[in-house]
């Protein structure tokens, strides 16, 4: 299956040598499919309720830095390069970054997110990996594939896999895309390529949601972390906060938008997120905000005083 996307991949491609996620290869007629135990998913339910929303800002302990763009749309997707960082943190922490499309009123909350995470108590592991999380119809929704919903398509690329650690010199990154096909409506979910075809790697069919069937209000990305019960708030990127210098801090770049005619536009206005500027940062890169290269930093050490 591929999806009848009548848009194009972005126009600017990052052309950075990075390395990316881990690679599968499952036999013809066949996907990967990440093993659900049972602490597993009683796991992804407890962090899916403290999971970041930007739009109601989240939960208890929650911070977060980044840029979202609404009241210019409707939406269709989006597309963002995000550097990818290891962290030590607690197995009450999570930190992760993240690109995010969804729809919200008083009541009802719709989104889709996908991107990179640090979480010992979710994947039983101190690893970073890539990771899919869904709200839909009637508070429905959950991390990777612990429910239905999430159809993998891709036999060689996964929703959630670990990233295999970065070789000397190299820098580990992911360029997603999260995109609503214009024909059907499903939100498909797309590893970018620069130098080779992009990787569909699956969809969240539209029925899943009551907000998002058509289009989306807003759209974004920001790293964000969620502080144990103690308190204590974990580090988020690379654990630094933010310099003009893309090398020494984590950051986004290459953000894109999928506007209202389906076509991609560098052409952004975004609004800035940032809850804690004691803990935390967000910066404009070396060009300009805004600008062509759409690059921002951020990121910052965490600790204790980082507030509620």
């Amino acid at each position: 299956m591929k999806p009848s996307f009548s848009i194009s991949k972005p126009k600017s491609q990052v052309k950075n040598k990075i390395e990316g996620k881990k690679i599968i290869e499952c036999p013809n007629g066949t996907v990967p499919i990440l093993r659900n135990t049972k602490e597993y998913v009683a796991r992804a339910q407890y962090w899916e309720k403290k999971h970041f929303n930007p739009h109601t800002v989240g939960s208890h302990g929650t911070h977060y830095a980044g840029v979202k763009s609404q009241g210019d749309g409707p939406y269709h997707g989006l597309a963002a390069y995000m550097s990818v960082h290891d962290l030590n943190i607690s197995r009450d922490q999570t930190s992760y970054a993240s690109i995010f499309v969804g729809s919200g009123d008083n009541k009802k909350i719709n989104f889709i997110q996908t991107g990179w995470m640090v979480n010992p108590s979710l994947f039983g592991d101190g690893r970073t990996w890539s990771f899919g999380v869904w709200k839909g119809a009637n508070g429905t929704g959950c991390y990777n594939t612990i429910c239905p919903g999430f159809v993998q398509v891709s036999k060689t690329d996964l929703l959630s896999a670990p990233f295999p650690y970065p070789h000397k010199g190299q820098e580990r990154a992911v360029y997603a895309s999260i995109v609503q096909e214009k024909d059907i409506g499903n939100w498909w979910v797309t590893d970018v390529r620069y130098d080779r075809p992009d990787v569909h790697i699956g969809y969240w069919p539209k029925e899943l949601f009551d907000l998002i069937g058509n289009s989306v209000d807003m759209v974004g990305v920001a790293g964000a972390v969620q502080a144990s019960p103690s308190g204590i708030s974990p580090p988020m990127g690379n654990g630094q906060l933010p310099s003009e210098d893309e090398n020494k801090s984590a950051h986004v770049k290459g953000v894109q938008i999928v506007h209202s005619d389906f076509k991609y536009s560098k052409k952004l206005k975004l609004e800035k997120l940032l809850d804690d500027n004691k803990c935390y940062g967000l910066k404009d890169g070396k060009k300009q905000f805004f600008k062509e290269s759409n690059l921002f930093t951020y990121g910052g050490p965490g600790g204790n005083s980082c507030g509620i």
